[in-house]
């Protein structure tokens, strides 16, 4: 549908570009079976409607990237990414009030669905900002690259990590990109129900449990007695599985638990790990852990006025009255994998006053934020793609 057109619920005042959004917010790319063939043919027609030359690289069976390029006037310079991905988590419809992929908008023009803040609203803001860019008659020396990547929600292995590694992503020439988890299984005596087992794999995690939870504890009150400090200072944990047991009658010889966490990267990755070890050897024998999701690199873009492509994004910041918070994401998104193959870049979503919502219920982002949004893209944008030339390009 291009922009003009109507969509379902679309008032005849409503701005094309919220239309289209809410468009995007309809295709269900939720986990487990995300739609991911109609989110790229979406996104294609709007690619193509713009004038990008569009891209599709499978990078395993079913997971396709899709890269929309607006070629810049010297594709010798180190282009921009504009990254986004297509997949969204899963909802628990009964505690939403409206249907999560209808994108319903309110009469104070909330707009709910599951992606409205992440982060089918990026997405478009980038398309948007880039339409209204090109019918201002626009261009500039770097080339801009947008890529849509599937499985970011469930930790993009099959999504931005094997893109990472296919000639097709060596050759965007990206020069600036703008943008887990243990499990611990206890062994022990199985048994009847009805006797008191010794060493069983319950009492085991149960003190694996407590050494988490306690550590947990620790982290949460040193962020609340430190008002300087910010999500991305602390190292967050949270429980999230658990697995075990057969029957209720029946002692389990094995069960398992799930933690999700969060860890900064000024925290000793070595040492965090030698006090997993040390938590699950006092539980007992016959316990050990894995990592669900494991990066070990802890580069951190820079943020000196002297780098020359936060110099050119805080600058727009500034001029446009917008103030920047700077802070660690600890929600580990793709932009870690770009970081780690020896790329700087940022995230930044421009929500201004909206509460945070990322996989909650009743996710909702107001479409005078989003439209907002656009603004601020089609001013970040030009900055970034008009870099003076960096010695390494001369």
């Amino acid at each position: 549908m291009a922009p003009g057109k109507q969509g379902k619920s679309a008032g005849a005042s409503e701005n094309p570009s919220v239309t289209l959004f809410r468009e995007y917010l309809r295709i269900d790319t939720v986990h487990p079976k995300p739609d991911y063939d109609a989110a790229i043919q979406f996104l294609e027609r709007v690619g193509t409607d713009l004038g990008l030359t569009c891209q599709k690289v499978e990078v395993c069976q079913g997971r396709v990237v899709l890269v929309l390029t607006w070629p810049g006037t010297n594709p010798r310079l180190r282009s921009i990414l504009l990254n986004s991905h297509t997949d969204v988590v899963p909802v628990f419809e009964e505690h939403w009030t409206y249907p999560p992929f209808e994108a319903v908008k309110d009469s104070q023009g909330n707009i709910y669905a599951r992606g409205a803040q992440d982060m089918k609203c990026v997405s478009i803001q980038y398309l948007e900002a880039i339409r209204r860019l090109k019918a201002e008659g626009k261009s500039f020396a770097r080339t801009i690259h947008l890529s849509f990547v599937p499985d970011e929600e469930v930790g993009g292995h099959k999504g931005m990590v094997m893109f990472l590694q296919r000639p097709e992503f060596k050759a965007l020439n990206v020069g600036f990109a703008l943008d887990e988890g243990i499990k611990v299984k206890c062994t022990g005596s199985p048994g009847h129900g009805s006797r008191f087992i010794t060493n069983t794999a319950a009492e085991k995690l149960h003190k694996v449990i407590t050494s988490f939870l306690a550590f947990r504890e620790s982290e949460k009150q040193r962020l609340k007695s430190n008002t300087s400090l910010t999500l991305g200072d602390v190292t967050s944990l949270n429980l999230t599985m658990l697995e075990g047991g057969v029957s209720f009658n029946v002692v389990p010889s094995e069960m398992a638990v799930g933690f999700d966490v969060r860890i900064p990267p000024t925290v000793d990755l070595k040492a965090f790990e030698e006090q997993v070890a040390a938590w699950c050897q006092a539980a007992g024998d016959g316990v050990t852990y894995e990592f669900h999701q494991k990066c070990m690199d802890q580069q951190i873009t820079s943020t000196e006025e002297s780098d020359p492509w936060w110099k050119a994004f805080s600058g727009v910041c500034r001029d446009m009255k917008l103030p920047l918070k700077l802070e660690i994401f600890p929600a580990a998104t793709d932009s870690r994998y770009i970081r780690a193959a020896g790329y700087p870049a940022l995230g930044f979503s421009p929500m201004n006053r909206t509460p945070v919502l990322l996989h909650d219920h009743n996710e909702f982002l107001n479409e005078d934020v989003f439209l907002r949004g656009i603004d601020i893209y089609a001013r970040l944008l030009p900055a970034l793609a008009s870099v003076p030339p960096l010695p390494a390009e001369s």
